[in-house]
């Protein structure tokens, strides 16, 4: 089994598209032609012992107060910041897709939505390999489903390299192995800013979700900010657009020094897909900024946690 590590965590700057890299080790081995990408978050955005993480995201989850959702959930949104403060977020999210995944409103395929907080780049790097290994298990990576994603078009394609030190992505992975364990994963990263990308992402998404049952889920925090104040009711505000499908709006209100989702290229995505796939509002389940938790954060650094599912009939 051949094994290409994803690089350490990086720690990410207020108000800022970069972030600094950690160091980019890659251990390899080779088993049965088989390339395994090894997620090296471990120990620094989440556990990296086996029991204690799967302990803490079944506690997020387990926690987790959702009410039960009509239809089928297609899209969601959820924060990557360390566990310890954005989980219970996350567990508001994964709890309700977790509740949903009954019969023919269980997901085959879960497509992971990051972004570049490094170097950017033109277009959607698709993870490559055959599957994804965390310390809470290994999940298969869907190689037909990144087939039809990327096939005829310019601005997908496969690139596992582009994945080496990014956290976005790998952070939402031990949620699903947990919450899904049978499904199988799409893990890719949005480099750019460019609406062209978009069109063609949702585009892509929209094919795959005709041919299988998918979800999409969106990874990023909101806004970043000293002031707890701000970033409240910020935040709010757009969690209240979100909620409307506006995202035309959300688009008008990000700009590269006021990041009300730093993400927000996924965030339209998911958004875009779920529109098309007949979702008419955003089901908001939770928020929560780290001022909330920590008061002594606030002044300092605060950063803001949003919980979003869409669905359908």
């Amino acid at each position: 089994m051949k094994h290409i590590s994803l690089a350490t965590a990086v720690v990410c700057l207020i108000g800022s598209i970069t972030c600094a890299n950690g160091n980019q080790e890659k251990a390899m081995k080779t088993n049965q032609d088989q390339v395994v990408n090894i997620a090296h978050g471990g120990g620094r955005w989440f556990p990296g012992d086996k029991n204690t993480l799967t302990g803490m995201v079944d506690e997020f989850l387990k926690t987790a107060q959702v009410s039960n959702t009509e239809g089928r959930i297609v899209g969601a949104i959820a924060p990557h910041a360390g566990f310890q403060f954005s989980g219970k977020i996350a567990g508001l999210t994964f709890r309700a897709i977790k509740n949903g995944a009954k019969g023919t409103n269980t997901p085959e395929t879960v497509v992971i939505l990051g972004f570049t907080h490094r170097q950017p780049f033109r277009g959607v790097a698709i993870m490559d390999g055959d599957a994804m290994e965390t310390p809470a298990g290994v999940s298969t990576l869907d190689k037909p489903a990144a087939e039809i994603l990327t096939k005829g078009r310019e601005r997908l394609f496969l690139n596992s390299a582009a994945h080496n030190g990014e956290h976005s992505a790998e952070n939402e992975i031990p949620f699903i192995q947990r919450s899904l364990p049978d499904a199988k994963l799409v893990v890719a990263l949005i480099g750019d800013h460019d609406d062209k990308t978009l069109t063609e992402l949702v585009s892509a998404l929209v094919e795959l979700g005709s041919k299988k049952r998918i979800l999409v889920v969106a990874s990023s925090d909101m806004l970043h900010d000293s002031d707890y104040d701000l970033v409240s009711k910020t935040d709010r505000q757009t969690l209240k657009k979100v909620s409307e499908m506006d995202h035309v709006g959300l688009m008008k209100e990000w700009r590269g020094d006021r990041q009300i989702f730093c993400g927000i290229m996924p965030v339209l995505a998911v958004m875009r897909f779920a529109g098309a796939r007949g979702c008419r509002t955003g089901t908001i389940l939770g928020y929560r900024n780290n001022g909330d938790d920590d008061p002594s954060s606030r002044g300092s650094w605060v950063v803001g946690y949003g919980s979003v599912v869409f669905t359908v009939p």
